[in-house]
Order: C-alpha cells, then sequence, then structure tokens
C-alpha cells in the first residue's frame, strides 16, 4: 500500500530592517517589478510594495524567497489568485 502523506503547509515570513524580506512557502510569482511583487504562498496571495524591490533567490521546489529593497506594505490577500481571476488583475491595473 502507497505511504501518502499529507504536505505541510510552512509560511513563515521575515522582514529585517524593511529592506531584506525572507518568505517561506510561495507557490508561484504571479508578476514582479521594482515597486510591487505579487505572489501565490500556501495560505492564499500575497502583494510586496515598495521601491527598489529586487528578488535575489527564487526556489519554488523548496518554496524560498529573498526580496531586497524597501518594503512599503505587504497585503494578504485571503484567497488564491486563481480564485480571484479578471477581478483581482483590474485592481492591479486601475
Amino acid at each position: 500500500m502507497e505511504d501518502k502523506r499529507l504536505k505541510q503547509v510552512v509560511h513563515q515570513l521575515v522582514l529585517a530592517e524593511r529592506e531584506r524580506l525572507t518568505l517561506d512557502g510561495v507557490t508561484h510569482v504571479e508578476s514582479f517589478d521594482d515597486r510591487e511583487i505579487v505572489l501565490e504562498t500556501d495560505l492564499g496571495g500575497l502583494i510586496i510594495q515598495g521601491e527598489d524591490l529586487h528578488i535575489k533567490e527564487l526556489n519554488l521546489e523548496t518554496g524560498n524567497l529573498l526580496v531586497m529593497g524597501y518594503v512599503d506594505s505587504i497585503e494578504y490577500l485571503g484567497e488564491s489568485l486563481s480564485k480571484r481571476g479578471k477581478g483581482f488583475l483590474a485592481r492591479l491595473f486601475r
């Protein structure tokens, strides 16, 4: 019989000095530029806004992300980006 184990959800966010953000549990990066990063985590969508944002490391196999730059805000969307569909994209490009 095959041993089926539930995937353990690991989500951790560490922001140091508002300039170094490490994040675990990343499953997909939807879009990014130097002012905004939109991504999907194990616990739903996440938007990071700031100035001079750069993705320094990204490993989707382990779910790890390192962002450098000045972070102004971090917003959890509370649901998956795919569930938000066009309404979410329309919000981004207002």
